[in-house]
């Protein structure tokens, strides 16, 4: 049975890159698919009787020619004209916010929006009172920079 994989390696690196293939379908996310190339590149080395040192050599380069070259290529244009959405802090960019602790103008305060509790400075020269309508205008790390909406 060794003796069979042996001078038959190839379709286990066959059989590689066909399971790398499927989790792409799963993933998406272009990564895995670079596996997948690397192994085609080793099958074929094994099936024109290259060892097993030179097959690996060849799985790694062509692995990662693939997650730096590859990969960014098929990012670039198979996410083509998806929209960037921004997450988390990033989100919070030109929301609306109220102010339930005065926000000093030296100082911190804090502003709710939707629910959540921002600790918050202003770069106005006058306290923003509790109550007031506030523009997310900056972010620095967890605290967020915000302006009076007038109204």
């Amino acid at each position: 049975m060794i003796e069979y994989l042996a001078q038959h390696l190839w379709q286990m690196w066959a059989v590689v890159a066909v399971i790398c293939l499927i989790l792409e379908l799963m993933a998406g996310d272009f990564f895995i698919i670079c596996f997948s190339i690397g192994s085609v590149f080793a099958a074929i080395t094994a099936a024109l009787g290259g060892g097993i040192y030179l097959q690996l050599l060849m799985f790694a380069v062509f692995t990662l020619i693939s997650l730096f070259w590859v990969r960014p290529f098929a990012q670039r244009y198979l996410h083509k004209g998806e929209d960037k959405r921004v997450s988390n802090a990033d989100a919070l960019m030109d929301r609306q916010g109220r102010v339930v602790e005065t926000v000093k103008a030296d100082g911190f305060g804090r502003v709710q929006i939707d629910g959540d509790i921002w600790k918050a400075v202003t770069n106005e020269s006058e306290d923003i009172p509790a109550g007031k309508n506030v523009r997310v205008v900056g972010r620095e790390s967890t605290i967020i920079t915000v302006e009076t909406i007038i109204n």
